[in-house]
């Protein structure tokens, strides 16, 4: 699961048409697809970063963020 750079669900729904601000995290290859979906994570614990811990799917289109659910 690819950890994300945004405090909430919210700021991540707020960047829709951009790119994803994404950290890699498996060691069986990149998870990142440009076209098509997959799920996210925010885990202020581990990333040491401020927010609230949440979970996500992201669908992106075009290399750009099309819909968070």
């Amino acid at each position: 699961m690819m950890l994300v750079h945004y405090p909430s669900k919210k700021a991540l729904k707020e960047n829709l048409g951009k790119p994803l601000l994404y950290t890699e995290t498996s060691g069986f290859g990149a998870e990142f697809k440009s076209d098509g979906s997959f799920c996210v994570a925010h885990r202020p614990a581990i990333q040491g970063g401020p927010g609230r811990e949440f979970f996500a799917e992201v669908t992106m289109k075009g290399g750009l963020i099309a819909a968070v659910r």
